[in-house]
């Protein structure tokens, strides 16, 4: 009688850790992901003053600066890892034309206001990319815990599902063509 009971005893702590194991799996990639947000929210911020700042020396770029805002807005409304990647690099693009913009201005490229906002962007966008791999990683760990055995049985019995990746678009993925 007590060999049932304590077999039965150990195989329940067990699915016990295997349930809290993949709670803090899940927690962590959701925490991860909220690190990215934070630095995207930062670079949302930035892009107004950047904007403004360019504005002053090129008035006649409205085109560009139109295409700036629709993509920040797309990113401010973005959910979920693959939305908002989509988004981050049709931003990432927008902002790289304004950059090419800004060279043709060399009262422009001299301001300081300038430079510091360029500066706080491109830190940004380190903090982006480190916070994508930080949260690729969670994701790798999560789904991997989710996919090996004996942890799948119990993963689908209370509804655990993968997470998706933070990518980039197929767009980004394509040698870059340099020309003298």
């Amino acid at each position: 009688m007590l060999i049932p009971i304590a077999i039965l005893g150990v195989v329940l702590i067990y699915v016990w850790f295997i349930y809290n194991g993949l709670i803090t799996a899940r927690l962590r990639v959701s925490e991860a992901f909220s690190q990215i947000d934070v630095q995207l929210k930062r670079r949302t911020d930035l892009i107004p003053n950047l904007v403004e700042t360019v504005k002053g020396y090129a008035k006649h770029e409205k085109e560009l600066f139109e295409k700036v805002t629709a993509e920040r807005a797309n990113l401010m409304s973005a959910n979920g890892a693959n939305e908002k990647a989509k988004a981050n690099d049709g931003l990432s693009n927008a902002l790289k034309s304004l950059f090419a913009v800004a060279e043709n201005y060399p009262t422009l490229k001299a301001s300081e206001n300038f430079q510091k906002l360029q500066d706080e962007l491109s830190d940004t966008e380190n903090k982006i990319a480190y916070s994508r791999q930080f949260y690729n990683s969670n994701v790798l760990d999560y789904n991997t815990k989710l996919t090996i055995f004996p942890n799948v049985l119990f993963a689908n019995l209370f509804a655990f599902k993968p997470s998706e990746f933070f990518g980039v678009d197929e767009g980004d993925k394509k040698p870059v063509k340099v020309s003298f």
